[in-house]
């Protein structure tokens, strides 16, 4: 069981360009529902963290190695949140040997932050 208590992954679907900002029109259930899983997968305060840390990266991308002591989380817990940041399309990984580097993809969170805005 994860932190979110539910088995395996968040349910997570990639994120995609799907509506007008919520303050501007009323949303359609489909709408809502791509947007609340898009706000799902940032709602735990470790992937928020990540995410940040990953963006706020001086080259703009993290080793995944380099990430576990910020946080104070065990490798595992650190990919597990990594790997749904990428599944939801936040996170690009490339993988060089066997280490993964993460960017942020500025599209996808673009499409979180623009469902927030006032239209």
């Amino acid at each position: 069981m994860n932190a979110d208590g539910e088995d395996g992954l968040v349910g997570v679907s990639t994120i995609q360009t799907c509506c007008e900002p919520v303050l501007a029109e009323p949303l359609d259930e489909d709408s809502a529902e791509e947007l609340a899983a898009g706000f799902k997968v940032l709602a735990d305060p470790v992937r928020l963290q990540l995410l940040s840390m990953v963006g706020n990266a001086p080259s703009g991308e993290v080793c995944a190695c380099d990430l576990v002591e910020p946080t104070g989380r065990s490798q595992p817990t650190v990919s597990h949140h990594l790997s749904i940041l990428t599944e939801a399309g936040l996170l690009t990984r490339e993988r060089r040997g066997k280490w993964a580097y993460f960017r942020v993809d500025p599209e996808r969170v673009a499409v979180l932050r623009d469902a927030l805005t006032t239209g």
